[in-house]
C-alpha cells in the first residue's frame, strides 16, 4: 500500500457534477445555499422508517421488529397493527404481539440492502447525498427544470423506487416518503408528515410557515442538538418550532450558542447548515493507491481510518470541522465508483472508515456494474467543512484528556480488528444484575454521549425488584454453586410465603472452607415471567456479610443456592 499524500480536488464525479445541467447545485456549494447565504437550497427527501425490517429479511404480512438496546427500532405493518412501534420496549411489545418475530439490529446490513435504492436514484440526479441507511437527499432545482417541475420529478423518483424495491418489499415497509421543501430540515419533515406511497411539496418560499407547528423535538439530533437543550426549551415556554423562531437570534445564540444558533436557523426554515459551510481547500483531500489490487472491503476500511486519521489532523489545525465527505474508489480494471455522504454534527475517523465500508460492500453486491477486480487506489475529499466549534465541558467534570486517549485508542482497536472486536458497556434493563449489561459494538453507540449512561439509567425504569444502589462490583456470567446452612448445619430453605427455615449461619463456596455469616438480609422473593412457562423464574435473594468482610448477592432457586455477585 503507498500513501499519495494530499492531492488535488477529486476528478469524475465532481467535474460530471458540475456540468450536469443548467442550474443544478455544484459540489462547490454542497448541498447549502451557497457561500455566506441563508438563502436554503430546494431538496427532495426520500425516506423509509422501517427500512430496518427490510434489510433484516422479514418476511411479506409477518409481524417482526428489528431491536436495539431492547427497544423497538422499526417493525412490519403487521407488528404495527398489533400496537407495536418504534421506542417501545421488547417486553411491551412481545405483550402487545405475542407471535413478534425479533430482529437484530445491523447498520452495516442496512446500509448494504440500501445501496440498490441509491443506485438507481443516480439515474435522477448525480448529486446524490447520503444521510442514513433507508434516507437519502439530493438537490432538485436541475432535475426538477428537466422533469418538468417538482411534482413531476417527485412522481419520478416514486416510480422508480418502488420498482426497484420489488413487491416483496414494497408489502414489508411500503412505499417511501417523499418530501420536497426549501432546505433538507424542512423536506425531512415534509416527507416524515405524509402517507407511505406518497409526496409532500411545500411551496417556494414556504418552509417557515410549514415548520411553525412542529414540537422543538424534532430537532434532536440535527446540527448537534442534544437532549438537555431541547428539554430545557419547554421550561422557558418555547415548545413549537414556530416558538423558536420569532426570539431574536442573537439572543438565542447570546444563550445557547452555537447550539441555539443552529437551533434558530433550522425553525426559521432557513438552511440548516451554517452559511460558512464552504468548499475546503485541495490539499485536505486524502488518497492511498494498493500496489497489490485488494479485494475485500476490510483492509480498504483500515486503510480509510489511517487516511481519515490525517485529514481531520489538517482539519484541526485550520479550526474546521467536515461535515460532507466524497469517497472514490477504483479497481485494477478502471472501474470506478463514488458517493457522497453526510454525517451530523461532523465526521470523525471511525465514522469515515465506516462509511467507506458500507459504499464498497453495497459496490461489491451489484449484479450488473460492480467490481471485476480488486480497489487499487482510495480517495477520500471533504466537501463541505464549517468551523469547529469544539465542545462544551461542564465546570464539575466533563471529557478530560484521558477520556479523549480512550476515545482514540478505541478508534485505532476498531480499524485494526474490525467492528465487531471491540464492545462496551450497555445498559439493558433488567431485575438479574447478570442481565441487566451487555456488551455491543464500539462503532454502534456515540461513546461521547454515553458518557455516564451506565450509572444514571439503572435510576429509570419502572423494574420493580431491581437492586438498590450501590451496585454490586463483581457480577459472576456463571453463578458459583454455594451452600447456606444454619446452626445446626441444615441447609436454610425459603418457604413459598416467603419465610425462612432458620438464619443463615454459614456460607460453603464450592467445595472451599465454610465461613461465619455475621449480618444478613432478606429474603426478597421474585416471580417473573409466569405468563411464560418456559421461562418462569420464581427465586429469593439475600444479602450476606461473612466474617471476613466480604459481601455477596446470593439466591435460592428451586432448594439450589448461587452466589451472584459480590459487593466491595
Amino acid at each position: 500500500m503507498k500513501d499519495t499524500g494530499s492531492t488535488g480536488q477529486p476528478t469524475g464525479l465532481s467535474e460530471r457534477r458540475e456540468s450536469e445541467r443548467d442550474g443544478s447545485v455544484t459540489l462547490n456549494q454542497g448541498m447549502g445555499g451557497g457561500v455566506g447565504t441563508d438563502i436554503p437550497t430546494r431538496c427532495v427527501v426520500v425516506r423509509w422508517p422501517d427500512w430496518p425490517v427490510v434489510a433484516a429479511g422479514a418476511l411479506p404480512g409477518q409481524a417482526a421488529a428489528v431491536f436495539h438496546a431492547n427497544r423497538v427500532v422499526a417493525s412490519t405493518p403487521a407488528a404495527r397493527v398489533q400496537g407495536v412501534v418504534p421506542g417501545m420496549r421488547r417486553r411491551e411489545a412481545q405483550r402487545h404481539c405475542p407471535g413478534l418475530a425479533l430482529l437484530a439490529y445491523d447498520l452495516d446490513r442496512d446500509a448494504r440492502a440500501f445501496e440498490p435504492i441509491m443506485r438507481t436514484l443516480e439515474q435522477t440526479t448525480a448529486l446524490l447525498e447520503v444521510t442514513e441507511p433507508g434516507c437519502c437527499t439530493f438537490a432538485t432545482r436541475g432535475p426538477s427544470r428537466y422533469y418538468g417541475g417538482d411534482t413531476a420529478l417527485a412522481d419520478r423518483v416514486l416510480t422508480q423506487v418502488s420498482t426497484a424495491l420489488g413487491v416483496d418489499a414494497l408489502q414489508i415497509a411500503g412505499p417511501p416518503q417523499i418530501g420536497l421543501a426549501d432546505g433538507a430540515f424542512a423536506a425531512w419533515l415534509a416527507a416524515g408528515s405524509c402517507p407511505p406511497g406518497e409526496h409532500r411539496v411545500i411551496p417556494v418560499g414556504g418552509s417557515a410557515a410549514f415548520l411553525t407547528s412542529f414540537s422543538v423535538a424534532v430537532l434532536q439530533g440535527r446540527e448537534g442538538i442534544d437532549g438537555r437543550f431541547l428539554a430545557l426549551l419547554p421550561q422557558l415556554g418555547v415548545r413549537s418550532l414556530g416558538q423558536l423562531s420569532v426570539l431574536p437570534r442573537a439572543d438565542v445564540a447570546a444563550r445557547f450558542g452555537h447550539v441555539g444558533r443552529a437551533a434558530h436557523r433550522l425553525a426559521s426554515g432557513q438552511e440548516g447548515r451554517p452559511p460558512i459551510a464552504r468548499q475546503p481547500p485541495p490539499d485536505l483531500s486524502v488518497s492511498c493507491v494498493f500496489e497489490d489490487p485488494v479485494p475485500t472491503s476490510g483492509p480498504v476500511a483500515f486503510a480509510a481510518k489511517q487516511l481519515a486519521d490525517d485529514m481531520f489532523e489538517r482539519l484541526r489545525a485550520r479550526g474546521l470541522a467536515c461535515t460532507q465527505i466524497l469517497v472514490t474508489a477504483q479497481t485494477d480494471h478502471g472501474e470506478q465508483h463514488e458517493r457522497l455522504w453526510r454525517h451530523e454534527p461532523a465526521f470523525q475517523p471511525v465514522t469515515v472508515a465506516e462509511r467507506v465500508r458500507w459504499q464498497l460492500d453495497g459496490w461489491a453486491q451489484a449484479l450488473l456494474d460492480g467490481p471485476t477486480a480488486g480497489i487499487t487506489l482510495l480517495r477520500i475529499a471533504p466537501t463541505e467543512v464549517i468551523a469547529g466549534t469544539g465542545q462544551q465541558v461542564g465546570f464539575w467534570g466533563g471529557r478530560s484528556q484521558a477520556d479523549d486517549r480512550a476515545l482514540r485508542g478505541v478508534a485505532r482497536l476498531v480499524g485494526q480488528l474490525g467492528v465487531d472486536a471491540v464492545r462496551v458497556p450497555e445498559w439493558r434493563g433488567s431485575r438479574n444484575p447478570v442481565d441487566a449489561i451487555a456488551l455491543v459494538s464500539a462503532a454502534s453507540t456515540d461513546l461521547i454521549e454515553r458518557d455516564g449512561a451506565i450509572q444514571k439509567e439503572p435510576t429509570r425504569g419502572p423494574w420493580p425488584g431491581v437492586l438498590p444502589p450501590p451496585s454490586p462490583a463483581t457480577v459472576w456470567a456463571d453463578p458459583l454453586a454455594v451452600r447456606v446452612c444454619d446452626a445446626t448445619g441444615a441447609l436454610v430453605r425459603v418457604s413459598g410465603r416467603g419465610f425462612v427455615s432458620a438464619p443463615p449461619s454459614t456460607l460453603t463456596v464450592l467445595n472451599e472452607k465454610p465461613q461465619r455469616v455475621v449480618a444478613w438480609g432478606g429474603p426478597w422473593p421474585i416471580e417473573e415471567h409466569w405468563w411464560d412457562p418456559q421461562r418462569y423464574r420464581r427465586c429469593a435473594r439475600f444479602h450476606i456479610l461473612l466474617d471476613s468482610g466480604e459481601a455477596h448477592l446470593i439466591v435460592v432457586e428451586s432448594g439450589i443456592w448461587r452466589l451472584e455477585a459480590t459487593y466491595d
